[in-house]
């Protein structure tokens, strides 16, 4: 969730390392700080809240020098302040990072027994004040920070100056994300990619357990264990920086909403052919046949569409499916199967929770399928095999197009196995695909009625609750609606299977409380015209999303939005737009972040 960035070479470092914690920024982050180093020593700035404070601190100060670290940190140990912040100095060397050392109490114990002071709460300080001790013995900064390492324990992203040597500064990695960007004369380091894209296409991705020396002219990869040596080739990322613009948009979010018709096409491309009719998945080598139940695991929004992913594989495939909140499944003394295919589903591949899940299931000995947005992900490297979902750089904090994304490749799976396993013939298979080709254009239609949604979200701007309501394959989409409206609204907005009304949150509803119905052609319209009809007799204000031309449902509500009629199984697809557009005007009507949402961060890389 922190970010990181470093630089060494020839330009000045401070205005690089600004540059590269603003393409950061959709990590999440309370606070930010910057280290340069010059002839006089190490200057050190951090301030609370947006970076552009760190900025105006940096042109009051003017810090010289080209070699540096920066940072933007989301608390974990110790409230937000400017003490607080990364980078933390002891002594002439500066050390920021990412990740949770678990140890950390024990070892500040330690240390303060050795007379060591403190001037934070983190834990990343304790680290500091290890390479320290470690430094007057061992006057080598690349063996005093494996030195330091080897007695952590916990996760973390790691760079380190010091003016002792200014010649190089020191990464090194442990489950926390790591890249290392390379220039001519000079080198950099970042969390993710979109910070470097300014300055190189080179990257090498630090993997598990690798620490490195950066200098201006080479970088020097070693075992973070053993001190052997790696060679790793240089890889050339291909990703425009424009695609990480708004291209004219107001917020990221708007944006992303809006690619979902391209990123549809994307995804599937080179993964459907029409004659015969197949779904090629290139990347999976384990029989159909093998699989006896498929067991979804992640969190939030992934956790969303895997409840859409569970309807696809039981109804389309055959195959008993259960999905698992992460944070849950680790800790629970869950039953596996030899048969089990074992599914991950992360946008940023970085979800701590999923990481961990997926690293418990392999060492159980389960089939791992991860399916990221991220490339060279931590999920995608552990993983046994992976899809990308293909939606590319996804800067909104709240997802959008990478949910789209994530439903189309379980849809995809699914129908793949359904056919591998003889549940779906030919001509079956080529119906779906028919309908996989005509659903771009459908929800670039969709997105016309912008202004009718934007109209709608007005006359809700005030309210204080939420309740939203789906069956069967719409359930997960209500959820997913709900989540929207609270990440960037900060309405209290919850999802319900219809249903289950009448068994507790209809005590909710009266005329201040909306209800937001999921109300589209399928086998249970039906039945979710009675829950309305039972909310709406409680005075609950009714708004529905209804299927084109159904004037007999749209009777019933107090606002429709009007869909485009799909079959059902396309129907998550159809409807997820207008609801992430409803969630977005309700929000940038009402004033609010609504790119970076207060206390939530895009990849989520601690527990």
């Amino acid at each position: 969730m922190c970010g990181i960035v470093g630089y060494i070479g020839h330009r000045q470092a401070a205005p690089i390392l600004i540059e590269g914690l603003r393409r950061l920024e959709y990590r999440g982050y309370d606070s930010a700080g910057l280290a340069i180093y010059n002839t006089e020593g190490l200057k050190i700035l951090r301030s609370v809240g947006k970076i552009s404070a760190l900025a105006q601190l940096v042109n009051s100060a003017a810090p010289d020098g080209t070699f540096g670290l920066g940072h933007t940190r989301w608390a974990t140990h110790g409230r937000p302040s400017e003490n607080n912040a990364h980078p933390h100095q002891v002594n002439g060397l500066a050390v920021v990072h990412n990740g949770i050392i678990e140890n950390y109490t024990e070892l500040k114990s330690r240390l303060t027994q050795r007379g060591r002071a403190f001037a934070s709460e983190t834990d990343t300080e304790v680290i500091a004040h290890l390479i320290d001790i470690e430094l007057q013995s061992i006057p080598d900064l690349y063996q005093a920070v494996r030195q330091a390492l080897a007695q952590v324990e916990g996760t973390y992203a790691i760079a380190v100056i010091s003016q002792a040597h200014p010649d190089y500064f020191v990464v090194a990695k442990n489950f926390s994300p790591l890249i290392i960007g390379l220039g001519d004369g000079e080198n950099f380091v970042a969390s993710d990619i979109p910070a470097l894209l300014p300055f190189t296409r080179r990257i090498i991705t630090l993997k598990e357990f690798e620490i490195a020396r950066i200098y201006r002219d080479r970088v020097e990869l070693f075992d973070l264990r053993t001190g052997q040596p790696i060679a790793s080739p240089p890889q050339t990322v291909s990703l425009s920086l424009q695609a990480a613009e708004k291209a004219g948009h107001k917020h990221f979010m708007h944006k992303e909403i809006f690619e979902a018709p391209k990123i549809f096409t994307d995804t599937f491309l080179g993964r459907i052919k029409r004659d015969p009719p197949r779904i090629i998945f290139e990347e999976l080598n384990f029989p159909a046949a093998s699989i006896s139940r498929v067991l979804i695991i992640a969190c939030g929004t992934s956790y969303h569409a895997g409840l859409v992913g569970r309807h696809y594989f039981e109804e389309i495939a055959g195959l008993p499916a259960q999905v698992e909140y992460a944070s849950e499944f680790r800790y629970r003394r869950s039953v596996v199967l030899p048969g089990d295919l074992a599914i991950f589903i992360s946008q940023s591949g970085e979800t701590a929770d999923t990481l961990a899940a997926l690293k418990e299931i392999r060492a159980r000995g389960l089939r791992t399928l991860a399916i990221c947005n991220v490339m060279d992900s931590s999920i995608a490297r552990a993983a046994e095999q992976v899809i990308y979902t293909r939606a590319g750089v996804e800067i909104g904090v709240a997802s959008t197009k990478a949910f789209i994304a994530q439903v189309e490749v379980l849809l995809l799976l699914a129908l793949h196995l359904a056919f591998e396993r003889r549940r779906l013939d030919s001509a079956g298979l080529s119906g779906f695909i028919d309908q996989i080709y005509r659903l771009p254009a459908i929800l670039e239609r969709q997105l016309t009625a912008e202004e009718t949604v934007k109209n709608l979200a007005a006359r809700f701007i005030h309210s204080h609750d939420f309740i939203y309501m789906g069956r069967g394959l719409n359930y997960p989409i209500a959820l997913e609606g709900a989540l929207k409206l609270k990440e960037i609204s900060y309405i209290h907005a919850e999802g319900y299977p219809a249903g289950e009304m009448k068994h507790g949150p209809i005590a909710l509803i009266d005329e201040q409380v909306p209800v937001m119905a999921l109300a589209t052609r399928g086998s249970q319209l039906k039945k979710i015209i009675s829950n309305l009809m039972e909310a709406k007799s409680r005075g609950g204000i009714i708004v529905g999303l209804v299927s084109r031309g159904d004037s007999e449902t749209r009777a019933l509500l107090d606002y429709a939005l009007e869909v485009e009629d799909v079959d059902e199984y396309f129907q998550p697809f159809v409807n997820t737009v207008p609801l992430q557009l409803f969630a977005y005007f309700v929000a940038d009507l009402k004033g609010t972040d609504v790119d970076q949402p207060r206390n939530l961060a895009k990849s989520v890389t601690v527990e």
